[in-house]
């Protein structure tokens, strides 16, 4: 890897790029692995450094040191990652135990019945590919990588349904008056 290489890819140089990827994609996974301890969220985060890299280039000087780039890009998105899914879990827990520690009243089973059936009305009303996406994300726990595989879309499409999806979601329980429950369906 020299300076020459670093400004082929700022130039857009597709073999430069790849160059890079083959030199490096080994160790961002090492990076995310460290953090992640699992496979398929560790290589997201190598395809997330190395599509950063590929929009970011034209910010690029060309005598960095192009491996620490990409080490904080991947120490960074690994952390994210780690937060988010620490984070869904510690929600999901609490909602379980405060259902867990309530009483089974008449009042809170009606309440459980009528959220269960308007969110699964929300979901049913979404657009078709939305749908798909948000029930194999939330509902079977599929990872973006493997929808996108799955539905032979990219990433950023699965992205892009499960935000609008939440938007939606989160707008129809909103207006239902369903605040406690909207952390589930939080990005």
């Amino acid at each position: 890897m020299n300076d020459h290489d670093i400004q082929r890819l700022i130039a857009g140089d597709r073999y430069a790029f790849e160059k890079i990827y083959d030199l490096y994609h080994g160790k961002v996974y090492r990076v995310a692995f460290r953090f992640l301890k699992d496979e398929v969220q560790s290589e997201e985060i190598v395809q997330e450094t190395f599509i950063n890299l590929w929009v970011n280039r034209a910010k690029l000087d060309p005598n960095s040191n192009i491996w620490l780039f990409l080490f904080v890009a991947s120490k960074r998105l690994s952390l994210n990652a780690l937060r988010n899914t620490i984070t869904a879990k510690s929600h999901l827990e609490n909602l379980f135990v405060h259902f867990n520690e309530s009483s089974n009243s008449v009042e809170e089973t009606v309440f459980a019945h009528d959220l269960g059936a308007l969110a699964e009305k929300v979901i049913a009303d979404l657009p078709s590919q939305q749908q798909t996406v948000f029930k194999l994300s939330r509902i079977e726990g599929h990872s973006h990588k493997e929808i996108a595989d799955h539905l032979n879309i990219s990433t950023n499409t699965v992205k892009n349904h499960m935000g609008t999806a939440l938007k939606t979601i989160k707008s129809k329980l909103t207006d239902y008056g369903f605040l406690c429950v909207l952390f589930f369906f939080s990005k």
